[in-house]
């Protein structure tokens, strides 16, 4: 950015100051005006009506768009685990989890599950303490996903979360876990909040889903976009229009139904396959998009407008709903997308798990065996250096 500015005359005659180096002298009697250079992109317009978030664990990207929150789960994990860039995170894991684990990490069976379980939090722990610390709000870490339908284990594995972060010296107000959309996994959620965990209620793809979270006093809930659209264009073979699609009108219902009743669990649309989908939901309380459709709205210039407004909200008709357990089910069960999306969600997340623990157990491998070869080595050295008798 060039500013003008003007000159005054000096003290002493026929003398004026000299402009600083680069600067512009103004003529006498013209104004000194200041040129900006407006960002116009539809990045920069939806950041003024919905809060960004980052749908990535990579801190490259991340830095990059600088967006508010940051999400994290298990594919993302494993995606990130597989850059060189962030080993540390995974040896500090291992470390860790050696230096703490009580029982026998190993027997003729193979790795212990819960020593690899704790290095498993650790991981996520580990990523999720990196990102709080070059952004400013919420970072979301997941439950296992295995843990779906036990709410007890559920609550158990995020108080551990919330454990580690505290004894890496984070904040834990600003940690969201992540649990997946199920009655059980609501009703921990529940639990959880009353205790000042907060919650990201995901894998979410109903109203009725969205409903029994609010009523839980969930922190906040990410209703999948993209996913709702991969179902409805696999049953109908139909192309949709962005502002047509179920997945946008599904979250502007359940949107527009929080704001109506006074709830204030946050609505975090996420799982999005275009802009066109973005865009139409501009006005939502947060919105986590990908590095690559975050690009792709920085590169894009056009106005845009806010979709989502809560003057309209409150004056829309729409009956309030109360769930028990029996209805919640019923209504999960009428609904097959949300059905069937959510299981894959749960299958897909703990398949990725796994894989993230396979790698974890080849890093203990090459661990132990490098451990193994110093101390043959050191064995060795002693046995030189021994003195003869």
């Amino acid at each position: 950015q060039r500013f003008q500015i003007s000159t005054m005359p000096s003290k002493k005659a026929g003398i004026k100051r000299k402009a600083p180096e680069g600067k512009k002298v103004v003529a006498k009697g013209e104004k000194a005006t200041k040129k900006t250079k407006k960002d116009n992109s539809v990045l920069s317009q939806l950041g003024e009506m919905t809060i960004i978030v980052s749908d990535s664990g990579d801190f490259k990207s991340i830095k990059k768009y600088k967006p508010q929150d940051a999400t994290t789960n298990p594919s993302l994990i494993l995606q990130a685990c597989k850059i060189k860039d962030y080993d540390h995170l995974i040896e500090d894991a291992i470390k860790y989890g050696i230096k703490n684990y009580k029982g026998k990490c190993k027997d003729a069976k193979g790795y212990n599950t819960d020593f690899v379980a704790l290095i498993l939090d650790r991981v996520a722990v580990n990523f999720g303490s990196e990102l709080l610390k070059i952004l400013p709000g919420y970072v979301s870490t997941e439950v296992d996903a295995r843990l779906s339908f036990d709410t007890k284990k559920t609550v158990d594995k995020a108080r551990k979360l919330i454990a580690m972060y505290k004894e890496k010296g984070m904040d834990p107000k600003r940690v969201l876990i992540k649990i997946a959309s199920t009655w059980e996994g609501i009703q921990a959620g529940k639990i959880l909040e009353k205790e000042g965990i907060k919650c990201n209620m995901t894998l979410l793809f109903a109203f009725c889903q969205a409903v029994a979270c609010a009523e839980a006093n969930a922190t906040l809930i990410s209703p999948f976009v993209g996913r709702i659209l991969d179902w409805y264009k696999k049953a109908t073979g139909k192309d949709y229009k962005p502002e047509e699609e179920p997945g946008v009108l599904g979250v502007s219902e359940i949107w527009n139904y929080y704001k109506k009743y006074g709830y204030k669990t946050i609505v975090m649309g996420a799982s999005f396959r275009n802009i066109g989908e973005i865009i139409e939901l501009a006005g939502c309380d947060r919105l986590t998009i990908s590095p690559a459709l975050l690009q792709q709205l920085q590169d894009t210039n056009k106005k845009i407008t806010k979709k989502l407004v809560p003057e309209k909200a409150k004056k829309m008709k729409m009956e309030k709903l109360h769930l028990d357990e029996k209805k919640f089910r019923w209504m999960l069960n009428e609904d097959s997308m949300a059905t069937e999306k959510t299981a894959e969600g749960i299958k897909k997340f703990a398949e990725d798990t796994r894989k993230v623990e396979a790698l974890i157990i080849e890093r203990l491998d090459a661990f132990f065996a490098k451990k193994k070869q110093t101390e043959a080595q050191l064995k060795h050295l002693l046995i030189l250096n021994k003195p003869n008798k």
